[in-house]
Order: C-alpha cells, then structure tokens, then sequence
C-alpha cells in the first residue's frame, strides 16, 4: 500500500457535513433520474445517518438545519453534480422548492434498523415520474439508480461504475497494522503526498478562523493564552462553524470533516509553532490520518461514540508523540492514555455541540502524547486499557460496536421523538 493510496481515499475535501450531504446528492441524483418538477421525496437511511443529520447546519441555505432540510433541498437542486459538494448549487430558487415541499408534508423520512453500514436511499416523485438512488457502505458510493422502477447505469458521474467499498477495505488494513508498519508508511510519503496534506491543513485552518469570529468575547476570557489553549479554540471554532452551516470546504478524514479538522489543525500550526522542520511535520500528519483511519475501522464509519475523540484525537495523539522523536512503545502509552480518558463519549450526532467535544479531545491528545514521551501511561490493570496500544484500540473497538448498542439506540429514539415533536421545517 501507498500513502497516496490512502490520501485518495480517505483524505478527501467536502462542503458540510458528510452525512446531509450524502443525502441531498442521492435526492439530486433521484431528482434528475425522474425529471421535471420535485412533489414528494422520501428517504430510507440507517440509523446513524439518521443520527447525525438530525441538527446539523446546511451550507448556503440561510441556516437550514436537519435531515429533512437536506432531502428537498437534494431534490431542488437544478442537476446531480458535485457529490459532496453539491450545495454549492444551492440559492434562492432552490430553497423556495424545497420550502414548498415541506410545507406540504411531501418530505418523509424513515429509518432502517437492518443495514450494519451507511444506508442513504432516495426516492423523489416528480411531475414526470419516479426516480430512485441508493448509496451504501461510503457517502458517495451509488449502487443503484432507477428511473420509474427500472434500473439505470452508474456512470462515473454518480460514483460508478460500481466499486467495491474502498475505505472499508483500506481501514481494515491498516487496523490490522502493527505502529511500527503505521510509521514507516507515513515515513514513505513523497512530495505530492505532503502537497495534499498541506492543502488540507489550510483548508481546515480557514474555517477555524472563520469560526473565532462566531463567538463571544468571553469565549476567549475564560481561557488561557498559552498555545494549547489557542489550538483547542482553534479546532472549536472550526467545527462550530462547519456544524452552523459555514460556506467553507473542509479536508475530511475517514468520513468525517470534523475528524479532519480535529487531527490536521492542531499538529500542523504546533509543529510550525515549536520549530519542528516541515518534513517532520507532515510525516506526524500523516501518521494522524493513518491512525485516525485504522481506529475509525474498529469503531465503525458511524458510531455509537465520538470519532473525534475516539479516531481523531487518537490520531493526533499519535501524531504528536511522532512529532517530537516519539519511540513505537511511546506511541503505544499514548493509545493506552487515550482509551483509559475517552472512551464512551457518546455520539448523538453532528450538530454544533460537537465543537466542544472536539475541544476536550485536543486537551486529552496533548496530555496522552506529553504523559507517553515521559514514558507514563495508563497500566493494563487499568480498566479496558490493554496490554499494548493495538490491545486497548481493540477493547475499545468492542465497546462502541457492541457495548453501547443499547446507548446508541436510546439516542435514535430520543432524536426521532424530537423529530416528530418539532419538525425542521
């Protein structure tokens, strides 16, 4: 495997968050497949979906928020381009479409309890007939298309033809992965590699900034000055500002926008700020996506815990014992340090709260990493903590994909009665 190989996967930009927008491009694929004007749309999701579309913000919509705001905004949209970053097509025009077919209950919504990964599949009936389109596995990933009941060709356009699920594959991989195997392969990264991280990093720093100015004075009297302090402001801000419904596009990692912001921000502007060389840092950034992407394999593309605690601030965890000349056996107290403190915050979804989680997962990274590099960490003793850093990523696989089933479905029935009692419309 190529660092390369995995960037292109898993390192990919986005404009919002991933999951609505999933959505309104499979209502807009559905949309274009039935031709003429939208009059009803309905979606079938999996649970997760379902989760994280509930409060998030949508870009360019005014401030729009939620799952069925994403789905007849998807079926307004004037054509299927853009996957990810289809609501750049979003304006006046199509929001007055989508407003109309809320205001006259034609946007439903249900959730599938059977698919074990992401499920997002549309259908939009218009003036001229039906059309459908299902996305399984990865976001963008379009198994099925049809026009009135009668299957369609994927073309490269949606996604297709149809290829295997990729980051599934690549993640399992790189779990199976000793540290040592991590390292060496973000030691391999060549030029174009490091390009592409630097892209990212500055895309993720630009929203961060952005988000500063959404908050009040005391926000920023409250906490310290010290540069720690300022980082976790930073990724804050960040994913308070992508979670509103910021314009901006943002790096993802492994799915996840927030997970990008959350691992690259940080280790980039402290590796620049402690004089580390540029080639140093973008071998701890890519050790972070590395990591970040192998423990977003045990906890599952959606999760019943919070993958920017528990995947990302992993992954810069890793990143920063890296960064300073950190050993394998320290990158391993750094995991033992992150799972004995993380582990079970829970994820009820995407929506703006999220920005404080990822604050408490900067702190917990940076006194995971400065804890291992003294050479203490959390002992096996401790709780779920394992022998070794793969032991406790593993225990702490097994408590977001089965512990916490129950968890997980106490806070979809909770977000589907808030759904029904106050509808986003």
């Amino acid at each position: 495997m190529r660092l390369s190989e995995v960037l292109a996967v898993e390192w990919r930009p986005a404009l919002g968050c991933t999951e609505p927008a999933a959505i309104a491009w499979a209502a807009a694929l559905a949309a274009s497949r039935a031709g003429g004007e939208p009059r009803a749309a309905h979606l079938s999701c999996d649970p997760r979906i379902f989760k994280n579309c509930h409060a998030v913000g949508i870009p360019h919509s005014g401030g729009r928020t939620g799952i069925l705001w994403a789905l007849a905004i998807g079926a307004s949209l004037p054509d299927a381009t853009g996957q990810l970053e289809c609501f750049r097509r979003v304006d006046g025009a199509v929001l007055t479409r989508a407003e109309g077919l809320l205001r006259a209950g034609a946007v439903t919504v249900e959730v599938d309890p059977s698919p074990r990964s992401l499920l997002v599949d549309c259908r939009v009936v218009s003036s001229e007939g039906v059309g459908r389109a299902r996305i399984e596995d990865e976001h963008t990933r379009v198994v099925r298309l049809e026009r009135d009941g009668v299957p369609a060709d994927v073309g490269p356009d949606q996604g297709g033809p149809v290829p295997p699920p990729l980051a599934a594959a690549l993640r399992e991989d790189l779990a199976g992965r000793t540290f040592e195997e991590l390292v060496s392969l973000a030691r391999s990264l060549e030029p174009g590699d490091a390009a592409l991280l630097r892209r990212g990093v500055a895309m993720n720093l630009t929203i961060a900034q952005h988000g500063l100015s959404l908050f009040p004075r005391r926000f920023f009297q409250t906490m310290g000055s010290d540069g720690l302090s300022r980082l976790s402001r930073l990724v804050c801000a960040g994913v308070y500002a992508r979670m509103s419904g910021a314009d901006d596009t943002v790096m993802s990692l492994a799915g996840s926008g927030n997970k990008g912001i959350t691992a690259s921000v940080p280790l980039a502007l402290w590796g620049e700020d402690n004089g580390h060389p540029p080639e140093r840092v973008e071998e701890a950034l890519a050790l972070a996506c590395l990591v970040t992407s192998a423990t977003t394999h045990r906890l599952g593309t959606l999760s019943a815990v919070c993958g920017c605690s528990n995947a990302a601030g992993i992954g810069l965890a890793a990143g920063l014992v890296h960064l300073e000349g950190g050993s394998p056996a320290q990158l391993a107290l750094a995991m033992n340090n992150m799972v004995g403190n993380v582990t079970g915050m829970i994820c009820d979804g995407a929506k703006i709260g999220c920005a404080l989680k990822t604050m408490t997962s900067v702190d917990a990274a940076f006194r995971a990493a400065s804890l291992a590099l003294s050479g203490m960490g959390i002992p096996e003793t401790d709780g779920i903590v394992g022998r070794d850093g793969e032991e406790s990523l593993r225990n702490l696989g097994r408590i977001a994909t089965h512990g916490m089933v129950a968890t997980d479905g106490e806070i979809l029935r909770i977000l589907q009665d808030k759904l029904r009692a106050h509808p986003s419309t």
